[in-house]
């Protein structure tokens, strides 16, 4: 083994040694990190918009609730491109029927920029949940995906912790969701609260199209853009508010890229409460002119009674 590879190699396996291990709990069965270590994927970029290499951890500030988290508490710190599984999740509900060809074209152009190392499996909703392709490297959308129809309500909601249930059962360190909808949840049995814990715990970014802004009302686009926003700010991830040509393409291709140029971070918090609150996060970088992106918070894990 080339000796330079050493570090890198010593850094993955140190990575893997405390990534959370998560289990459901309660009635909302919400899943949380069970984990004395918070991690965060964290996205730097300058003012046009490339990514921010070199940094090192004392460059970082973050501050949890408001406190700054010593420095000596970051246990793991690393700029590094370990693959990543990801699910794409494919709007089929009628109100996308004029818009599903357009969605499929762009998650054909999400699954072409994966690495050889990466993978992505495919689901559609509407009323239902259905997997369209398993988890594989593959480039081409699976034949399945060309037969079907957009009908019934749609179930954004349920899709999304199924995409965080099967995240779950995955091997890679860095995972992430991709939602193509218009944004608007009609059928869901769980809340848009739950599905985002559920993706928080995983550390999974949700990465969300608008597919709304190619027709229906001002209000009802509005509506949906603040849906998914929501979804993209929270865990750290990336809204894109323009559905088709180059805007779109562009966009998609920045996803899979951005996903092999994060900073990986691990602390340990200075409130140890095992409450079960939210706690906010904030990360700054001693940087003029930079953009920082990463989750805004976790729920502590629970004591058991």
């Amino acid at each position: 083994m080339a000796l330079n590879k050493i570090p890198q190699l010593f850094f993955l396996l140190l990575l893997v040694s405390i990534a959370p291990s998560v289990r459901a709990q309660d009635d909302e069965d919400v899943v949380r990190v069970n984990t004395d270590l918070v991690i965060l994927n964290v996205t730097v970029t300058d003012s046009a918009g490339k990514y921010v290499r070199g940094l090192k951890a004392a460059d970082f500030k973050i501050f949890e609730d408001g406190k700054e988290v010593p420095l000596k508490s970051i246990s793991i710190f690393g700029l590094h491109d370990t693959p990543f599984a990801s699910v794409v999740l494919l709007d089929t509900s009628g109100s996308m029927e004029s818009r599903l060809s357009l969605a499929r074209s762009a998650a054909i152009r999400f699954l072409d920029g994966l690495r050889d190392e990466d993978v992505a499996a495919v689901f559609s909703f509407d009323t239902k949940i259905e997997q369209l392709q398993d988890f594989s490297s593959g480039r081409d959308l699976a034949p399945l995906a060309y037969g079907i129809h957009a009908k019934g309500m749609t179930v954004l909601n349920d899709a999304i912790v199924e995409a965080a249930k099967v995240l779950n059962d995955r091997p890679e360190k860095r995972k992430a969701i991709i939602v193509l909808s218009d944004g608007l949840d009609t059928y869901s049995s769980a809340s848009s609260s739950k599905a985002l814990d559920k993706a928080l715990a995983l550390g999974a970014g949700i990465y969300t199209v608008d597919m709304s802004a190619t027709d229906g009302s001002a209000s009802r686009n509005a509506q949906s853009a603040a849906v998914l926003r929501n979804f993209s700010e929270k865990t750290g991830a990336r809204f894109v508010a323009t559905p088709g040509g180059q805007a779109l393409r562009d966009a998609f291709a920045g996803i899979s890229e951005e996903l092999g140029h994060q900073y990986t971070i691990a602390y340990r918090p200075i409130n140890r409460t095992r409450d079960g609150k939210w706690r906010n996060i904030e990360v700054k970088v001693a940087r003029e002119s930079v953009n920082v992106r990463t989750r805004k918070g976790y729920k502590a894990p629970k004591a058991s009674s």
